[in-house]
């Protein structure tokens, strides 16, 4: 590994401040760029990409939920001497028709850059830092995907494929599944959270419950039943399949969402 820096895009969200505190760990230089740090990167504010970009020859590289990948962007790191490209992705993204990270996926194979695709499933901290949280505090969690069991996957340990494939050598050219080590339904992941935080919690997983959620509160219709299609094909696919990524790539298991339901709610992540 040489002494370039390593820029983290989204560092101070789930996985990217995550990376990063894991990079500074290793004694690595850290370009840690988000809207509001110090490191000002704006999706949204070209003239933010190349100081961002500068003297980066790695790049973790993910976009918020909704945000296009700019190939404009991927092209700037390239010719700013970025050598290897590590892209947070996301599972099942072609039965789910997510044209946002296919196009993703497609623009960092063909940088011209070194590569690494990691396809991770839900993360565990949708439940307290992210979309559920609200859901949750709530008692109801709506996900219109039924029984079909999830590979739900800490964020540390995405955190910790992502900097080993950074990091390390033999990633480039790699699709890397990022699981948990079971898969489980979202109505047992409730239940798991409303145990450990001493509070009720269920699924609601119909098509019919989706639209009785997101009609009040003013999503389109179209929209709803676009949303509606991709949840069903990941439900069409049937069980995830957990795999060993996390044990090859870190030598150890991959967290087990009982253990990141108790530590959240033991430090009061769920309390009002």
């Amino acid at each position: 590994m040489d002494d370039s820096a390593i820029l983290v895009l989204g560092a101070t969200g789930t996985t990217g401040r995550r990376v990063a505190d894991r990079l500074r760990a290793l004694g690595v230089r850290v370009r840690a760029a988000s809207r509001g740090g110090p490191v000002r990167f704006d999706w949204s504010v070209e003239s933010t990409w190349a100081p961002a970009l500068a003297g980066a020859h790695r790049v973790y590289l993910m976009a918020p939920d909704g945000q296009p990948v700019e190939p404009a962007l991927v092209r700037l790191a390239v010719e700013q001497g970025a050598r290897h490209v590590v892209l947070l992705s996301s599972r099942a993204i072609e039965a789910m028709g997510d044209e946002r990270l296919l196009a993703a996926e497609r623009t960092v194979r063909e940088s011209g850059a070194d590569w690494t695709i990691l396809r991770a499933d839900w993360f565990d901290q949708n439940f307290d830092e992210g979309v559920f949280r609200e859901a949750v505090l709530a008692g109801e969690i709506t996900v219109p995907v039924g029984a079909a069991r999830q590979a739900f996957v800490d964020a540390d340990d995405i955190a910790a494929v992502a900097v080993a494939a950074l990091t390390e050598p033999g990633h480039a050219g790699q699709v890397y599944e990022v699981t948990g080590p079971r898969a489980i339904t979202f109505a047992e992941a409730a239940e798991i959270i409303s145990r450990a935080a001493g509070r009720p919690v269920r699924h609601l997983g119909t098509a019919d419950d989706y639209r009785a959620a997101l009609g009040p509160l003013g999503v389109p219709a179209e929209e709803i039943e676009q949303q509606i299609a991709a949840f069903t094909a990941l439900r069409d696919l049937g069980h995830a399949e957990p795999t060993d990524t996390v044990r090859r790539l870190i030598g150890r298991d991959a967290r087990d969402f009982s253990a990141y339901a108790a530590e959240a709610a033991s430090r009061g992540a769920w309390r009002d």
